[in-house]
């Protein structure tokens, strides 16, 4: 009797013992060595202040009250991000940057040794967009935060001109060149799947030390940001973000037939924008 009772229970006794070895055999997905992500921001741009002056002789010019550049411009910044074992992040950077305005002189400007009398309807055009390749290490190894440390490279393209409309009068300097930068940035979580982020590069060194020319240059930039996010979905965010961008130079550069070189080029910038993430990792 007791040896039909076994028989009878032996296939459901199998079968359960293959679940427990099948349960305890089965591993978790390994998180992939590779993660990418792509992030995009939209908004505007607001002249805090921006002074330049060309030439030894040039004239202190205030771009918001001189070039008329007090309006607000629109604001794009687009980046895409390789994660490494989560921990080692590069980052391509690519942000577009040109304001253009139109203004009748209020008083006489030299620039680059040519006058350009007051009453002059010019256009100001200020193009600095930049290219920028990025590597930072994370040191918290939880996947929802970041703190991490880093350098990157960035790749100058400034196109500076004054024109006036009529055509008989123009002065302009461009200039590409390599900026490297110091580099820190955080994400951390806040509540309900929202989440604080900062963002800062930044560097100040003379360029002779960046190029090995002999130039006596000295330039800046500070790019600073601040976003509060939510992470909707386990692919993706969006943000709200706040950036503060600084930086020019002063100095002698390399001399022109119409220019002696020397140069003095300061803006302060803020940036408001909204942004959203893809992300290949949940």
């Amino acid at each position: 009797m007791f040896g039909a009772m076994l028989g009878a229970l032996s296939p459901q006794l199998g079968a359960a013992q293959d679940a427990r070895g099948a349960e305890g055999s089965e591993q978790t997905p390994s998180d992939p060595d590779l993660g990418v992500r792509a992030t995009a921001e939209l908004g505007f741009l607001a002249v805090v202040d921006h002074d330049i002056r060309l030439g030894s002789d040039g004239t202190d010019i205030d771009d918001r009250s001189d070039g008329s550049q007090s309006n607000l411009y629109q604001f794009t910044r687009l980046s895409v991000e390789l994660d490494l074992w989560r921990r080692h992040h590069v980052t391509f950077l690519y942000q577009p940057l040109e304001l253009v305005s139109d203004a009748v002189l209020r008083r006489d400007l030299r620039i680059d040794g040519l006058d350009f009398p007051q009453g002059t309807p010019v256009r100001f055009v200020y193009g600095f967009p930049f290219f920028r390749l990025s590597w930072d290490y994370d040191l918290l190894p939880a996947p929802d935060s970041l703190v991490a440390l880093g350098v990157a490279l960035q790749l100058r393209n400034a196109d500076i001109a004054f024109e006036s409309l009529d055509g008989t009068l123009y002065r302009g300097r461009n200039d590409v060149g390599p900026v490297p930068l110091l580099r820190a940035r955080g994400r951390i979580p806040i509540v309900d799947r929202y989440f604080f982020g900062f963002e800062v590069d930044g560097f100040n060194a003379p360029m002779s030390v960046l190029n090995g020319s002999d130039t006596e240059v000295t330039g800046a930039i500070l790019d600073l940001s601040l976003r509060l996010g939510w992470r909707f979905h386990d692919h993706a965010d969006v943000f709200f973000n706040l950036r503060y961008l600084d930086g020019g130079a002063v100095g002698t550069g390399d001399p022109t037939p119409t220019s002696d070189g020397q140069q003095s080029n300061w803006l302060h910038f803020v940036t408001v924008s909204l942004g959203a993430t893809l992300d290949s990792r949940p």
